[in-house]
């Protein structure tokens, strides 16, 4: 019986792959391959100052799809030119160079001149965060949460935990490194960023110059007749646009595509149909944010030198990020879904703006009710997505199971590939940071994230 239904299934498998390679082309699966290597080592090399070939072991080399062509890649690390260029096969090539002050951009063709940095921003500093050089835990109990955030399970994927950092009151109560890691070492954010352009989009919002509601400006869109004109800013940030722009990871998909092979990522998005009515349907997609960053560009004036000057100047100066690197596409749109670095102490700054209502340093950045717009949960997301962040607060599946297991009912947190978080109850003002390379690509060890929150809030008397 088996025998027979395999020789049945056979030449319909085989009229299966050739329609797929006809139709989807694997040239660009490939290509999606080498470029994430490119890319991704180009960043943690002359950006974070990290070792590559550690990196590659550790990040894309266990990537599920990029672990199936370990074998035949080849990555070539060019420190005089700044450049990463890798091949599969000795074929599908494809480099990624760094530029001061804008980290890493693939090399694409129809991509623009490399971005110019900008001079340091001008104005009074921030009031500096008090913490000790080493901030070592104040009692054993948090000492403990910390260390077992580190500890790696005897059996399963590797937890790859890299920093924490625990803020409370606001002050730095905790934190802890990796050998090779330490407070001044930048960290990639992967889909952390998409946080950061909440909090840029927030920023607009209050100073008049952008609305959540009505039609988002996106041009190719202007057109009252387009199916994709009633779209807002507020669609795109809880990723109910409808559009098609699923985002899967296959090496397929657009987010895939856009992030590695396109010079104008925002460009490419902007082209997607719709595929559902706004408001409709959830779907997590960073071509979504890319979208919300070009029109945050456009919005400041422009240019990456422009987006750079009011990022500093109304967001990462006054919360107290000092070493924040935004990596921009081939188009001088910021690639505001992935690519931002920072210290793991920059992002607990980052996430103390939220557990403080938007104030910082005696200032208003973000709009009144922000904070809680947010991380009010999108209907229809099962994970629990708010507006840039993921959140505890609602009834989803996911956020239910997360606050049944420790984490403050009131919660929401800033979610990366391979366990990047930041964690944030503005009830406890409790921020945790947990930066690392998770290699369960299931969860991104969810189940420690939700384990280290518990224990520092029990720790610090929080329940």
């Amino acid at each position: 019986m088996l025998r027979r239904l395999a020789l049945v299934l056979a030449p319909l498998l085989a009229v299966g792959a050739i329609v797929a390679v006809l139709t989807r082309r694997p040239d660009t699966a490939m290509r999606v391959a080498t470029g994430l290597v490119s890319h991704v080592l180009c960043s943690e090399t002359f950006v974070a100052g990290l070792d590559p070939d550690r990196t590659f072991v550790e990040t894309v080399a266990t990537t599920p799809g990029v672990r199936l062509l370990r074998p035949g890649l080849r990555y070539e690390v060019d420190r005089s030119r700044r450049t990463v260029r890798t091949t599969l096969l000795g074929r599908f090539a494809m480099e990624a160079a760094y530029h001061d002050g804008v980290g890493c951009t693939m090399v694409l063709p129809g991509a623009t001149a490399a971005p110019a940095p900008t001079p340091a921003p001008v104005g009074p500093a921030p009031t500096p965060v008090a913490e000790s050089p080493t901030a070592e835990p104040a009692s054993a109990a948090l000492r403990a949460a910390v260390e077992r955030a580190f500890a790696e399970p005897p059996e399963g994927p590797p937890r790859g935990t890299k920093a924490v950092v625990v803020m409370h009151q606001g002050r730095i109560v905790a934190e802890r490194y990796a050998p090779g890691y330490g407070p001044d070492t930048p960290m990639l954010s992967w889909s952390v960023a998409k946080s950061v352009v909440n909090a840029l989009v927030g920023i607009l919002v209050r100073q008049g110059r952008l609305s959540i509601a009505g039609p988002a400006p996106v041009p190719e869109w202007r057109d009252p007749s387009d199916p994709r004109h009633p779209i807002t800013i507020e669609h795109l940030m809880r990723m109910d646009s409808g559009l098609a722009l699923d985002e899967t990871n296959n090496g397929f998909d657009p987010a895939s595509r856009m992030l590695l092979t396109r010079a104008d990522m925002a460009g490419f998005a902007a082209a997607a149909a719709r595929r559902a009515p706004p408001g409709t349907r959830y779907h997590y997609s960073s071509p979504s944010t890319l979208l919300l960053s070009r029109i945050i560009r456009d919005a400041v004036g422009g240019g990456p030198r422009e987006l750079i000057a009011f990022a500093e100047r109304e967001l990462f100066r006054p919360v107290g990020m000092r070493r924040v690197t935004v990596e921009f596409d081939g188009a001088g749109t910021p690639v505001g879904s992935t690519f931002v670095y920072a210290t793991a102490r920059d992002w607990a700054r980052f996430g103390q703006l939220y557990a403080d209502d938007g104030v910082a340093d005696g200032r208003r950045i973000l709009p009144e009710g922000w904070v809680d717009y947010s991380a009010a949960p999108t209907s229809g997301s099962r994970e629990g997505y708010g507006a840039g962040f993921f959140t505890d607060r609602g009834d989803s599946e996911y956020g239910e199971r997360r606050v049944k297991g420790g984490m403050p009912a009131d919660s929401f947190f800033a979610s990366g590939t391979q366990g990047q978080r930041i964690v944030i109850s503005p009830a406890r003002r409790l921020v945790v940071v947990r930066l690392g390379r998770s290699q369960d690509w299931d969860t991104f060890d969810i189940r420690g994230l939700i384990r280290l929150v518990a224990d520092v809030d029990a720790a610090l008397g929080g329940g």
